[in-house]
């Protein structure tokens, strides 16, 4: 299993990008934070808000495909960070998710 971490320019935009994986079934849940980020972008540092969103999958491959389809960002940031989890949790998961 993978936390996903994916950068995106507001909110509506991690709104559709969540319900988007989550219509295809490739993720359960989905949270969304605000954040402040900072970074180089064509030569000058950008100060920024943006939304994250954070996210478990067990197929990375399949949902990085799916937000590349879709994301406003040229170079979208999609970080995979493999956990672990209770079995409960995984259980639940893998029944929301197959049942796709």
């Amino acid at each position: 299993m993978a936390l996903i971490y994916i950068t995106c320019k507001d909110n509506a935009e991690a709104e559709k990008i969540s319900l988007h994986l989550l219509e295809k079934r490739l993720i359960a849940c989905a949270n969304l934070f605000p954040i402040k980020s900072m970074y180089w972008w064509e030569d000058k540092i950008v100060n920024d808000t943006e939304t994250v969103i954070i996210t478990k999958a067990f197929n990375f491959e399949r949902v990085k495909e799916e937000v590349k389809k879709i994301h406003s960002y040229s170079v979208p940031c999609i970080l995979k960070i493999d956990v672990e989890a209770n079995e409960e949790y995984i259980g639940w998961l893998k029944e929301v998710i197959n049942n796709g």
